[in-house]
Formats: C-alpha cells, structure tokens, sequence
C-alpha cells in the first residue's frame, strides 16, 4: 500500500526549477501543507500528515504522475525533500491565506495541463491502483475532471489545467468537483467509494484507526504512537461489529452509502442518525440543527450517553454536527483533545464536560469528525473482519 518512489530531482526552489522546466503536460499532483497550529494534538496530526503525504507522494509518482508538488508556509517539514517531491514555497507567508489564489498560482506558475489537488493528510490509503486509474481518466482527450467524492471532495484532478480560471471562487477544495461541472461544463467521473478512496486522516480519531489497521511505515507509525491512548477503545469496540446480536448507534454527517455499506458487510445491527451532510460547504447564514442536539440540550451530557445507552452497544458520533448545533466554535486543538479524551486539556466549557461524560458512558463511544463515520467506519470494519478471522483460526 505505501511505497518508495523513483525520484525525479531534489526539491528546488521555484526559481531554479522554472529555469528547468516551463510546464508539465503529463498529470502533476499538488499537495497542500500548512496551518498546522501548535498545540500537543496538533503537533501529532502535523507529523502524521507529513508522513502521509511522502507516502502519497510515492505512490502517486510510481502510479504514473510525473510529478509531486508540496504547496506548503513550512518547507522545513519536507526537508530533506526526496522521491520526487518539489517544494513550492507561500510567496507571502504573512498575508492571510487565500487557498483559490494559491492554487491557480501553482497550476499557472508550473504549467500544469492535468493537475491533481488534495491536502496532506487526504485519503492517505490511496495506493498505485488508484493513482493509475486518476491518470488513466486523465489521460483522456474529452475535458473531464476525477474526485473521491463529488459533493465534498478530498481529492480533485482535472484536464485542462486551465479550467481552473473558469471557475468562480472558492475557499478549499470541497466544492470544486461542482464548480468544474457547472462553471467549466467538465464531465464527472467519480472513484469507485472504497475504504482508500473514503478515508481521510483529518483528527486524531482518524489516526488512531489508521494505527489499528498495520503495515504502515515508520514515520507514520512514530506518529501513531501519540494517540496509542484512545487506540485500545477503537480495539474494544471491533467485535460489535462481527457480533449479530449487538447494536451500533451511528450519528452525524452520515452518507446513504456509508449507511448501505454498514448494512451489507457487517453482521450487527445499525441505528442511524444522519444529520447536516454538506455541512463543510453549507451557505454562509445556515443555522445547523441536530436531533440528537435538542435531545442534548434537554438532559444534559450525563444523561445523554445514558440514553444512547438504551440504543446501541456502542456509539460513533460525529461532534462536529453537536458543535455547530450548539453554537459553539472550540479550537481545533480542543476539537482534537475531545477525539482524544482529554477533557482536562480542552478551553472550551461545553466541549470539555461533553468529553469528560463520553469518556464516562456505560457504552463504548467513539469521537471523531466526519471522515470517522464515513471511510473511518469502513476502515474500522475491515480491520474488525482480519481480526474476526483470525480469533476463529485459533480456535
């Protein structure tokens, strides 16, 4: 799954690079970096995303992309840079981040006639395969563009590069696949919804189920160790979903499919609330509301868990749906502290007793954003069937 690619060059700077090359006609992956903050958990998801992103730099180039940029405010995090990777550095640094102008930068700057774009901890299970099939879709003559997901993408490649400049603004790359059908008229072609192409390492939560499911290399694996506390509870939690008599409760921005997923290759029962889908790219003014929200706001925290209690042997609840219900904007090293169940390391009062009661429900519960109940859960249940299999061949 992960793998060391050929190498192209060492990085160079952008201007020794530009007296190189002009322009790549061949398909080039954009790997965005940066804003990783300060905070202990942050420092965590900062080096784990580095380590994802060499890996995905790897299988990208030996699936046939001609080359990998890092887009990043710190090139120190790439240093030494090899296996191919170009190191384009922020031209202002201290200006506010402006993610539309950066990326028609790159795509203008580099010449780039098929580029890829995703973020350094996005999707990092994606292997050659998948990369040969993003290429092969490129490499088509009609102007199309391939996303992971289609209303809120973690991954976006599309010929011409030069679509990008019609196209209306946007502030990250969720809604590109959209802007390039109705702004640009490129065709749609979306990756087939596997584990690889719907998991995403965006929270700890994330990393703690990447940890579970082996074989990873070692920078990433040093970057594991930092949630080794919480790994244990996602352990714990795999036989519910072997188990035909026991019952997961599922809440937050849950897909039909993810849902459809669940019934069809696990033997538990399923409980699901699917609640603000499209929540990253909702309008500017939308008021969030969560069923699970009022039932919150009602009881309190303490009874709340004591009520899933009652529907499920487990819980996996996305908190970023409660969060926006409550009206609460915690930092993200608080929202991290809260994956990991630190209730004495997070500011924010709500998010702080709300942790402090998940971590003492009589249920096993498991926090998390929406990539844990989307590709984490389908992460989970492939790691809970190895195990599965294996306990029985002892037998």
């Amino acid at each position: 799954m992960y793998h060391a690619g050929p190498p192209i060059m060492e990085a160079q700077t952008p201007p020794q690079f530009y007296a190189m090359r002009v322009s790549f006609e061949r398909p080039v992956l954009i790997i965005f970096h940066g804003g990783t903050g300060q905070g202990e958990a942050e420092r965590i998801m900062a080096a784990a995303r580095i380590a994802a992103a060499r890996a995905t730099a790897a299988a990208a180039r030996i699936g046939g992309f001609e080359a990998v940029i890092i887009a990043t405010d710190d090139p120190g995090a790439f240093a030494p840079a090899s296996n191919g990777i170009i190191i384009d550095i922020d031209p202002d640094s201290d200006a506010p981040f402006d993610f539309s102008a950066r990326l028609r930068g790159v795509v203008h700057h580099y010449g780039l006639q098929k580029p890829a774009v995703m973020g350094s901890g996005s999707i990092p299970l994606l292997g050659v395969e998948e990369f040969k099939l993003i290429v092969e879709q490129l490499d088509s003559r009609d102007p199309r563009f391939v996303t992971n997901n289609f209303f809120s993408s973690d991954l976006t490649a599309w010929t011409p590069g030069e679509a990008i400049n019609s196209i209306g603004p946007f502030a990250r790359d969720n809604p590109l696949p959209r802007r390039f059908r109705d702004d640009a008229g490129l065709a749609s072609v979306v990756l087939p919804r596997t584990t690889a192409t719907q998991f995403d390492l965006d929270t700890p939560a994330d990393l703690a189920v990447l940890a579970l499911n082996g074989g990873l290399p070692p920078a990433l694996l040093r970057a594991s160790a930092g949630v080794g506390a919480i790994t244990d509870r996602y352990r714990q939690f795999l036989p519910f979903l072997c188990n035909g008599n026991a019952e997961i409760v599922v809440a937050g921005r849950v897909s039909s499919a993810t849902w459809q997923y669940l019934e069809r290759e696990t033997a538990c029962r399923v409980r699901m609330f699917a609640e603000e889908r499209g929540l990253a790219t909702a309008p500017a003014g939308h008021q969030p509301h969560s069923a699970l929200g009022f039932l919150l706001e009602e009881i309190g925290a303490r009874r709340f868990f004591e009520r899933m209690a009652l529907l499920g042997n487990a819980l996996v609840l996305d908190t970023r749906v409660i969060e926006a219900h409550m009206g609460i904007t915690p930092s993200r090293e608080d929202r991290f502290q809260s994956d990991l169940f630190n209730h004495e390391a997070i500011d924010d009062p709500f998010l702080k007793s709300f942790t402090r009661a998940a971590s003492e429900a009589p249920i096993q519960v498991l926090l998390g954003g929406h990539s844990l109940v989307s590709g984490g859960l389908m992460a989970i249940n492939d790691v809970a069937w190895r195990e599965n299999d294996r306990l029985e061949g002892l037998v």
